[in-house]
């Protein structure tokens, strides 16, 4: 079973970057399709991004496109890069993972999640 460790959250102002990162321990990230979602108060959690176990396709949230970049790495992490950021982006961001080769959009097909993590964009 893989455990997995958001880092990297914090406060921002809107329009700066921040990155965070999903640390596995257990197993090796290699095995699973990975996702990043996120949840602000009083809503429900949302997908944001997704790659392949590959790593050859991804998926975004329209909100997110062209702002939000997901990637993987050989030291057992998955990514995610944002810029751009805005007030409405701020929430507990989670990473999930899934043992499929195919990305999923849907908080039901993820098996793993980690604890979360704050990102807060100040206007």
């Amino acid at each position: 079973q893989v455990q997995l460790v958001e880092i990297g959250g914090g406060l921002v102002q809107a329009g700066g970057p921040l990155r965070l990162s999903c640390a596995a321990s257990g197993r090796t990230l290699s095995r699973y399709t990975m996702g990043w979602f996120r949840q602000a108060p009083g809503k429900e959690r949302e997908f944001v991004a997704a790659i392949s176990r590959s790593g050859g396709s991804v998926s975004y949230a329209d909100s997110v496109k062209g702002r939000f970049s997901i990637s993987r790495d050989r030291e057992n992490t998955a990514n995610l890069q944002m810029i751009s950021l805005k007030p409405e982006d701020t929430a507990v961001y989670y990473c999930a993972a899934r043992e499929a080769a195919i990305v999923s959009t849907h908080n039901s097909a993820y098996a793993y999640w980690g604890q979360g993590t704050q990102v807060t964009v100040s206007s």
